[in-house]
């Protein structure tokens, strides 16, 4: 069985479904937002023409997913998976955003960005015994989820976003047999 890197995958939080040309507005809405991209390596990425750029990258990766709320189908962002490597037996995880209203430390009532996170974890471990994650080096947030998350901090890497400049990131793993411990 081959890793399938668009899932239809849903928990009792979130949806996630492949990405479609027609989600850009729905996602533009929340992405508009400079607060969202405060801590990432593009923060510009609230600018239209940014967006669209990030957005075509996420298209043409053949590996985005749009994420939605479970209980009203509203748009809540998106997430990708990457890099698969089957030989290596490992597959990143990585490029999200989750509306603002959605944060956890928004006052949202769960706790969105896990509940996608464990998603594609499970999702991914079923092909693969090691997912890996790329985190802006100056992402406070992202990398203290990363760290709740049960992710181990592996390393450091430039990483060229799609039609951006080449910028810092940290680089987490979680391997399979530790996520089976922890859930």
């Amino acid at each position: 069985m081959s890793f399938e890197l668009q899932p239809r995958l849903a928990n009792e939080h979130v949806t996630l479904r492949p990405l479609a040309e027609n989600d850009l507005e729905a996602l533009y809405a929340l992405a508009s937002d400079p607060l969202v991209w405060e801590q990432h390596p593009s923060r510009a990425r609230h600018e239209r023409g940014i967006f669209e750029t990030y957005f075509r990258g996420a298209m043409e990766s053949g590996g985005a997913l749009f994420i939605a709320r479970a209980a009203t189908g509203e748009a809540m962002g998106s997430s990708r998976f990457y890099d698969l490597d089957v030989e290596a037996s490992v597959v990143a995880i990585g490029y999200p955003f989750l509306g603002r209203m959605f944060w956890a430390s928004s006052g949202a009532p769960t706790n969105y960005n896990r509940a996608v996170k464990e998603l594609m974890l499970d999702h991914a471990f079923r092909f693969v015994r090691r997912v890996i994650f790329h985190v802006g080096a100056e992402n406070h947030r992202s990398r203290a989820a990363m760290v709740k998350l049960g992710g181990v901090l592996i390393g450091e890497q430039d990483v060229a976003y799609y039609g951006e400049k080449s910028n810092p990131n940290v680089v987490y793993a979680i391997d399979e047999a530790d996520w089976q411990r922890q859930r």
